[in-house]
């Protein structure tokens, strides 16, 4: 099935859409139950006092929201300002039609507007077509670093 996109900056009113891909994306990453974030939550850090994260969607007019591309702005000690690309989602029944490509340029877009020095993001040694995608256009996949990571729980008994 094709449908026709629109790729625009996200609004508050797109969250469920998007909070509904994020669960989606979790699912597709065998890590179902791992979501703990919620729409409300979204809504106080992406659109309160201190936003700190923005994102895309691809917008289809017979299907709403299938699209999403979430980033931040990091900074790194060596190079400066960079742009930290969380998440591409594209809801399943529609992948394979450029529309993860259309939201990834439109984020290189949003990061070489912004002077950021730097796009970094991460992706699952198992997602081939992702994997691919990102060899396809000159990227770096990094092997060396070892990601880490300390839950909520963690960080209160630390």
């Amino acid at each position: 099935m094709s449908v026709t996109v629109t790729i625009r900056k996200g609004i508050e009113a797109d969250l469920p859409g998007v909070h509904a891909l994020i669960v989606e994306l979790a699912v597709f990453e065998k890590a179902p139950n791992e979501v703990t974030n919620t729409v409300e939550d979204m809504r106080r850090d992406g659109f309160g006092d201190q936003p700190i994260f923005e994102f895309y969607v691809a917008d289809s007019v017979e299907k709403g929201i299938v699209g999403i591309a979430l980033y931040y702005t990091a900074y790194s000690t060596w190079k400066g300002k960079m742009l930290f690309l969380e998440d591409i989602v594209v809801t399943e029944t529609l992948r394979r039609q450029g529309i993860g490509r259309q939201l990834f340029n439109a984020v290189a877009e949003a990061a070489k507007e912004g002077h950021y020095k730097r796009m970094k993001w991460q992706v699952l040694d198992w997602n081939e077509p992702a994997i691919n995608f990102y060899r396809s256009i000159g990227a770096d996949l990094d092997g060396e670093w070892i990601n880490c990571n300390l839950s909520e729980q963690q960080l209160q008994q630390l």
